[in-house]
């Protein structure tokens, strides 16, 4: 019988689960997955996962009606275990409703939904957290892994050839859902790198524009049907799906990205990260993991932390946690990290 997994939360979320489906694909066979619909694309390709399963929580799938066809289509799927790593009474709720007799969750997540709890630790990477909910010990740091096709690379490199990148170049991750999230110095960065590789700006059409502000930094836009393009930097926001997406972060030098999910893709994708953290703290679990990844942030502020996600807006109006970090700052750590070699 086939296991079932329930991930209904952020995109970062989900690609940092894919240790989770590894380690339970390993031990009991490939799961089918509930997750959103923006998510289920980096899920659909993945060996661990047999079938992926939309769950449009906020759209057609809203409210009871929508939870209870999905736990009734469930329930007729006969699954033996459910696996719950994100503590939301809706994912124990709809496990509970499709009668899966196994239900598997954390102790501080909805105990009297589960028949069986984990003990979720309080400290280390998230990654580590979501493994103790298959009991897998955290004898080392296990890395996200997305599995792209060969139509995906070759969307992504249609793009860069059209635009006439090549490598090395960075890539820039501006977005955030949480507002206080987003650096504001971008278009400075690019305008310090443009002389030195090409800069492109990688994000979902919510993205595009402040990849058109960061394309107006470097000087010289051009707009046509495809991209904005000016200078030395190029916006793809918007143009290329969630796994074509994947595969230009894979193809690029280092990404510069604030605390969301394009850090995690770049982890699977084994490029080279440097992460800006404002209001959030590598701390929480959700920093880069590789060797030679850099996390900054600013040191001394009482106010920081201010949340565990990063509100929408700083709460006192001043933003600096973000503002205080300067592009030099950003650029230095690029530098450092050996990724860009000067163009002769």
């Amino acid at each position: 019988m086939t296991n079932l997994l329930i991930q209904t939360a952020f995109l970062g979320d989900v690609v940092l689960t894919t240790p989770l489906l590894a380690a339970l694909a390993e031990r009991e066979g490939p799961l089918d997955v509930v997750t959103t619909p923006a998510a289920a694309p980096l899920l659909e390709t993945h060996p661990a996962v047999r079938r992926v399963i939309p769950y449009d929580k906020r759209g057609v799938d809203h409210g009871w009606r929508g939870m209870r066809d999905l736990a009734q289509r469930l329930q007729a799927e006969h699954y033996a275990a459910a696996y719950l790593p994100h503590r939301s009474l809706r994912s124990a709720a709809l496990a509970w409703l499709a009668r899966i007799p196994r239900r598997v969750g954390y102790r501080d997540g909805w105990r009297r939904l589960y028949t069986e709890t984990r003990t979720r630790p309080t400290s280390g990477h998230e990654i580590d957290r979501l493994l103790a909910l298959a009991d897998v010990p955290p004898r080392h740091q296990t890395t996200p892994s997305l599995q792209l096709t060969a139509a995906d690379v070759a969307a992504a490199d249609a793009l860069l050839r059209a635009v006439q990148v090549v490598p090395p170049f960075v890539a820039l991750a501006p977005g955030s859902i949480w507002g206080s999230k987003r650096w504001p110095y971008y278009g400075a960065l690019a305008r310090r790198l443009a002389d030195r590789a090409d800069v492109v700006v990688v994000g979902g059409p919510e993205d595009a524009p402040l990849g058109d502000e960061i394309v107006e930094a470097v000087g010289r836009s051009v707009k046509d049907s495809l991209l904005v393009a000016g200078g030395r930097a190029v916006s793809a926001c918007g143009k290329l799906t969630l796994r074509q997406s994947a595969a230009l972060i894979a193809r690029a030098a280092v990404l510069v990205t604030n605390d969301s999910a394009p850090l995690h893709v770049a982890t699977a994708m084994g490029t080279p990260i440097v992460a800006v953290f404002g209001p959030t703290l590598p701390e929480f679990g959700f920093g880069p993991i590789k060797a030679g990844d850099v996390a900054l942030g600013v040191v001394g502020l009482d106010c920081r932390p201010c949340s565990r996600h990063g509100p929408p807006r700083c709460p006192l109006g001043h933003h600096r946690c973000m503002r205080d970090l300067g592009p030099e700052v950003v650029a230095r750590a690029i530098e450092e990290t050996g990724a860009l070699h000067r163009r002769d």
